[in-house]
């Protein structure tokens, strides 16, 4: 039997937990997009980590979302509960210090038969460090987890401990991806992700939610890619928002968005981006498949 143990595990929460965060830590590269903003992540993505005994193959997952009803998050929602269905192994992200009933919703979509390790991330914020034992206390009276983690996954701490305790529930079948990959995304996904984190950071709070980027061209020339991007939004107001005044603020999310890019890509990239009122979008099942929204 194969020493390597490999297998996917989910890692779940409720919206800004960190999950993307974590995700990236774990992985070493930016396989998800992060934001400030609650809901940033909408799709599962898959980042691959490759050691000499254990492939992980991480599956993140859009925060369970409770409060809105639309196509959009329906959709979300689906996502998360079959990413469920399908791992090896669960990690419920929680905040250090906090713990309501978003995060319990979360974990009753666990099911009973996979592994669930939940992990706390977010220590580097306590102010006060003697909160972290009976927060953990408190955790452990909730049921009974295969472990219980905490993390900064901001900061790179705890990482090691997460995985060892992983792993110790992934199946012995052998490697399941190449040694080299990171990730199941394509290149032509990780440029609308890219964009639309630059969307969330650079606009914030401003930005309405029903905002989303498509990849029109992409096209790789050698180690040159040129891609063409439509930033969608539901109102015509929302395109003055994302433009700026003289262009500035759509100029910007595409000079930050290309830099990642170039880094990911290992090459140069020639992005042209601009913003297209297409309403009613994140409730239309037809137009989230052309998107890419499973």
């Amino acid at each position: 039997m194969s020493a390597i143990r490999s297998g996917q595990i989910a890692i779940v929460g409720r919206p800004n937990v960190g999950k993307s965060t974590l995700l990236n830590a774990l992985v070493g590269e930016k396989v998800s997009i992060v934001s400030q903003r609650a809901q940033t992540t909408r799709h599962r993505i898959m980042g691959i980590l490759t050691g000499p005994d254990a492939q992980y193959v991480f599956v993140d997952t859009p925060g369970f979302q409770t409060r809105f009803g639309n196509a959009l998050n329906r959709t979300m929602n689906r996502g998360v509960r079959q990413a469920l269905s399908e791992v090896d192994v669960v990690l419920l992200v929680v905040e250090a210090g906090r713990l309501d009933d978003r995060d319990r919703a979360v974990r009753r979509l666990v099911p009973r038969d996979r592994p669930l390790i939940i992990v706390v991330n977010k220590i580097d914020r306590l102010s006060d460090k003697a909160r972290l034992l009976p927060y953990l206390a408190r955790l452990a009276g909730e049921g009974e987890f295969a472990a219980i983690v905490p993390v900064s996954a901001l900061r790179d701490e705890q990482l090691a401990p997460l995985l060892a305790e992983t792993r110790k529930h992934l199946p012995n079948t052998g490697l399941l991806y190449a040694e080299d990959e990171i990730t199941d995304r394509s290149e032509r996904f990780l440029a609308a992700e890219y964009i639309r984190e630059k969307l969330f950071r650079l606009i914030g709070d401003e930005l309405p939610y029903t905002t989303t980027v498509d990849i029109e061209k992409f096209v790789v020339d050698g180690a040159l890619r040129r891609i063409s991007a439509a930033i969608l939004v539901d109102r015509p107001g929302h395109k003055a928002i994302i433009i700026g005044s003289g262009g500035e603020v759509v100029k910007r999310i595409a000079s930050e968005a290309r830099q990642d890019m170039e880094r990911m890509f290992a090459g140069q990239v020639f992005l042209e981006v601009f913003v297209k009122v297409k309403s009613g979008w994140a409730d239309d099942e037809r137009m989230l498949k052309t998107l890419g929204y499973e």
